[in-house]
Parts: structure tokens; C-alpha cells; sequence
């Protein structure tokens, strides 16, 4: 991996994404850069130590870069970063397909809405209709087991957002 300066990997990062619009990855990584005499902890005495910034990227295969953004720097470099990123992506990325979107939605309301509705079980329970009236037990019966697991999955839903 090479170590280049913030203007040589932001030239460079343009250029592995022109390469890459067509097919392709590209990793990109943020870490706050340690120091080699041990590891640092987040929470220090005094508060005000500012840490810099190790920005990597790579395409999986050959291309790997990166650089060192000093605190100082941080804005500056995040400007010009963030921009390029905006213009890269917006280009290769997909739009959002509504139209799925409104049909899933529409599909979870109409669930809803039937688990909400009852079944009613009426008709001779020897003679004509009998097949019709077990069939409505049969269907009343699962409607209750799909209640029950809906019941479950929103509690379990309320209790890890508590938590």
C-alpha cells in the first residue's frame, strides 16, 4: 500500500472512479490513526488530544492508497472529499424503485387489514355447505395463529427498542 499526500490521493481516488463506472468496487476506509507506543484509548485526561485521520482505499485487486489527514487539515480535506464523492456516486448509482416500494407497502397494509378482519363460522355442521364450514374453522384457526405470531414479533420489537 502507498502513502500519498492529500492531493495525490484525492487525484488519484477521481481517477479509480472514472475507471470503475462502468463495472466495479471500490473499499473506502476512515480510522483514526494510533500512535505506535501502545494502544490509545478514547477517553483521555485532558480531552483536547486531536487524533489524525487514515484514509484507504482500494478496487479489491491491484490499487490500494492511502493518506493521512491531520487534524488541521480535517476540513479542508473533507470538503473536497465529500464533493467528489457526491459527483462520483451520483452518476453510477441507481434510483430508487418506487414503484416496488408503493406495491410492498400496499402488500403489508392489505396483511394488516386482514388480520384484523374475522371469519365467520356459519353453516350446517352435517349436509350441504359441511366442506365449507371446515374450511372456515381451518382458515378462522390459522387467521388466530398469524395474530398471535404478529402479537409476538411486536412485542419482541417494543422490547429491544426499550432496551
Amino acid at each position: 500500500m502507498q502513502l500519498v499526500d492529500n492531493e495525490t490521493f484525492l487525484k488519484q481516488l477521481s481517477a479509480l472512479f472514472e475507471s470503475s463506472a462502468k463495472s466495479g468496487s471500490i473499499w473506502l476506509t476512515h480510522k483514526r490513526l494510533t500512535r505506535e507506543d501502545g494502544d490509545v484509548h478514547m477517553s483521555s485526561e485532558d480531552g483536547s488530544a486531536e487524533f489524525p485521520c487514515l484514509v484507504r482505499v482500494t478496487d479489491g485487486k491491484d490499487t490500494k492508497f492511502s493518506t493521512v489527514v491531520q487534524p488541521s487539515d480535517l476540513d479542508q480535506f473533507h470538503a473536497a472529499y465529500g464533493s467528489m464523492l457526491k459527483s462520483s456516486m451520483s452518476a453510477t448509482l441507481r434510483k430508487r424503485d418506487k414503484k416496488r416500494e408503493k406495491q410492498r407497502a400496499e402488500e403489508a397494509a392489505r396483511k394488516k387489514r386482514r388480520l384484523q378482519e374475522e371469519i365467520a363460522v356459519e353453516g350446517p355442521k352435517r349436509g350441504n355447505g359441511r366442506r365449507k364450514r371446515q374450511r372456515k374453522i381451518k382458515a378462522a384457526l390459522k387467521l388466530e395463529e398469524a395474530k398471535k405470531r404478529a402479537q409476538e414479533r411486536d412485542e419482541a420489537k417494543t422490547r429491544t427498542k426499550t432496551s
